[in-house]
């Protein structure tokens, strides 16, 4: 492979998705943001959006503007759902935070198998997943299963197969690792849990909008993200949960509020949950929010989550292979799966200056984040990120490396980071 700049100069140039980077705020000031994976950059197009809602629906129309509000859980669901995530119309609901989704979802799982004991969830996985799942297990009495997972390359499949047998009612499981990056097999764990009679429940989170995840052809039931990372959303914007066509009317979440009730403006006396996905609702949705998530996966759709996994997987392809040359030497060693099949579109790389490195990226000009023990995380979103600017991060990673310009920061973390 050429590592010259050149050489990523010219990729940019045959780039098919290169235009997309003009549409969002902030690429033109120099700034390598490679933390796409945490927090999206902002649509062009997001504040004329929230301005309509604001000024003329909200402003103007008042309550009126209502009757274009009431469905918009739905409407921005399937938008995400059928030009993002491979569902069908229908399975896709805007609603609540990841955490709140997740939460609904696992309960109902757990619920329609009444007769198993146990919840399967990974070690390593992102925090949240693993408080929710002991959070429900407790308060049912259930036992939960963690499996083992390397935080470098992921979890393993026969891990996890040995793990499910008759007891087990539901499996929690990320895509895509939130540490490593490392992509699970979708399709076959989910076949795997079914054999054994049991739901899975995939956090998309860092999945959506960076790899294909196609979820009716992989035949899978349940699945939750967030919608500010590769979506676009912005900081805060609500989360999506899928539920498969064939469970919806199986299955019945366990917070019951007003905008799941069948005929909900007849204040009825008893809890109906509406027929469909809309039953996964709660309370009012968060209109102004859904207005910039909408903007957000419109770009992803139009894009198309082929030609953007194939760009995640060639991006990151060339930041491993910098850093290979160019950090390795200084003491950096991978911390993602090498095979581009099986990653994600974050690499992570491991140093024992870690935290100490990320502020000193951060002060010349190139942000990445840090996660424990010792990982900077570089996330170059395949939407808006160029190759040179892959180039130039790593290029400004070896120097100070050189320099030894890092020894400068705080060796940890303090409490108000």
């Amino acid at each position: 492979m050429d590592l010259t700049r050149a050489a990523a100069e010219a990729l940019d140039a045959a780039d098919p998705l290169a235009a997309f980077r003009d549409r969002f705020a902030g690429t033109e000031d120099g700034l390598l943001y490679l933390d796409g994976n945490s927090l999206g950059r902002m649509p062009r197009e997001t504040p004329a959006a929230l301005a309509r809602v604001a000024e003329q629906e909200w402003g103007r129309g008042l309550v009126g503007s209502w009757g274009s509000w009431i469905d918009v859980g739905t409407r921005v669901g399937d938008v995400i759902g059928t030009g993002v995530l491979g569902a069908r119309p229908g399975e896709v609901l805007l609603s609540d935070s990841t955490t709140v989704d997740l939460y609904k979802l696992l309960v109902a799982a757990a619920d329609a198998r009444p007769d198993r004991d146990v919840l399967v969830c990974c070690a390593d996985d992102f925090p949240t997943d693993r408080y929710v799942v002991s959070g429900v297990a407790q308060a049912r009495g259930m036992t939960v299963r963690e499996v083992p997972a390397d935080v470098d390359e992921g979890l393993d499949p026969a891990v996890l197969a040995a793990a499910l047998d008759e007891r087990v009612a539901v499996v929690v499981l990320s895509a895509v690792a939130y540490r490593s990056g490392a992509l699970a097999d979708v399709a076959a764990v989910t076949s795997a849990a079914r054999e054994a009679g049991a739901l899975v429940v995939w956090d998309l989170s860092h999945a959506a909008g960076a790899v294909e995840v196609d979820l009716a052809a992989r035949g899978v039931d349940l699945a939750v993200g967030c919608t500010y990372k590769y979506l676009n959303g912005g900081p805060g914007a609500p989360a999506f949960l899928y539920v498969r066509r064939e469970l919806q009317e199986e299955l019945r979440q366990p917070i019951w509020g007003w905008f799941g009730q069948r005929d909900q403006f007849a204040m009825g006396p008893a809890y109906d949950p509406v027929p469909g996905i809309g039953r996964f609702g709660v309370g009012t949705p968060p209109v102004l929010a859904a207005a910039a998530v909408e903007v957000g996966a419109r770009l992803v759709a139009e894009a198309g989550i082929r030609r953007l996994a194939a760009k995640g997987r060639a991006v990151t392809g060339l930041l491993v292979a910098l850093a290979d040359a160019h950090l390795a030497p200084h003491g950096v060693a991978l911390a993602s799966p090498r095979d581009p099949a099986r990653r994600g579109s974050h690499v992570t790389l491991a140093h024992p200056a870690a935290w100490q490195l990320t502020q000193a990226l951060v002060d010349r000009g190139v942000v990445p984040d840090h996660r424990t023990p010792d990982r900077v995380r570089l996330g170059p979103a395949p939407l808006y990120t160029r190759y040179v600017d892959v180039w130039d991060a790593v290029d400004r990673f070896r120097a100070l490396l050189e320099d030894g310009g890092w020894r400068a920061y705080p060796e940890e973390r303090s409490r108000v980071t």
